[in-house]
């Protein structure tokens, strides 16, 4: 009788039909590149201007800045008062 194989070596059976489209069969658009902005970038974060890394964009960091700081007092404030409340039983 001996041993048998394990593994068969036949190939298995075609699941899904669908065919792999390669990159070279694609249309050639050059819809999804754009301009590089990243030199762009670079000069507005490393001006010398003594302004911290997270506001140098202007007035969108400084709005999203004082909004998270705003948050982060207010549940600060939130959290103490919850905390006294529930140390002071009525």
């Amino acid at each position: 009788q001996g041993l048998k194989p394990i593994v068969s070596t036949e190939s298995p059976a075609l699941v899904v039909g669908t065919t792999t489209k390669l990159a070279s069969d694609l249309p050639a658009t050059d819809s999804f590149l754009s301009k590089n902005k990243v030199p762009d970038q670079q000069k507005i974060f490393q001006r010398t201007d003594g302004l911290p890394v997270h506001l140098k964009r202007g007035v969108p960091d400084k709005l999203l800045y004082r909004t998270t700081m705003a948050l982060t007092i207010g549940g600060t404030i939130y959290c103490l008062i919850a905390l006294y409340m529930a140390s002071h039983p009525r």
